[in-house]
């Protein structure tokens, strides 16, 4: 699997891709940073984070995108910018069809390091470190966008199975519904498992750039 990672922001908005899957090492494919200069009108910066992260969708080709979840905080200033970024992003990926994945930070940081409130420098070592890297990616912005595309590859492997047994379970009890209530294919429902499986809860919370 192939996760394109997107740490939104206006001056700077990271952009990492990684691929791998749960369970086996993982492989950093990009990892890089799109930059718009702060006194520029906000339409011409929303477009030219649009346009690279279109470049990078061309050139990355990923099966999902993973972005971090942005709320409010006392900068609103800054919290608009980064939900405006984050838009973008959303937007490009769906153009595309692709499914889009939002992470919060806190689910990153527990994900990467085992500790919801880890600082940046911890998260960036683990990235460098279970990507195998010489050097930890540079600005943080783009160490983010990486442990975002792991986290959604972590994740996204226990969604997965979850939403998988939740259809198996549909499937069974289906199958066990026949004209009178009789059952149409027998057994099956106790090869397949009992009731629906439900996913796990999100809870918006991050930081703002």
């Amino acid at each position: 699997m192939r996760v394109m990672g997107v740490d939104p922001g206006l001056t700077r908005c990271g952009l990492g891709a990684v691929e791998g899957r749960a369970g086996a090492p993982l492989t950093l494919v990009k990892v890089g940073v799109a930059r718009t200069p702060a006194g520029d009108d906000i339409g011409d910066r929303l477009v030219a984070i649009e346009r690279e992260i279109e470049r990078w969708l061309d050139e990355v080709r990923p099966d999902a995108v993973a972005v971090e979840r942005v709320f409010s905080q006392s900068n609103l200033r800054t919290v608009m910018g980064t939900a405006q970024a984050s838009a973008v992003a959303i937007v490009c990926a769906a153009r595309r069809g692709l499914p889009v994945a939002l992470h919060t930070p806190s689910e990153v940081k527990a994900a990467i390091t085992g500790y919801g409130n880890a600082d940046k420098a911890q998260v960036g070592a683990m990235v460098t470190r279970l990507l195998r890297l010489d050097a930890m990616p540079k600005p943080a912005d783009a160490a983010d966008a990486l442990a975002l595309a792991i986290c959604h590859i972590w994740r996204g492997a226990a969604t997965n199975r979850l939403v998988q047994a939740a259809a198996d379970s549909r499937l069974a009890r289906a199958a066990g519904r026949g004209p009178g209530g009789g059952s149409k294919m027998p057994g099956r429902s106790a090869i397949l498992g009992g009731g629906p499986a439900a996913g796990p809860g999100e809870t918006p919370k991050g930081a703002a750039r």
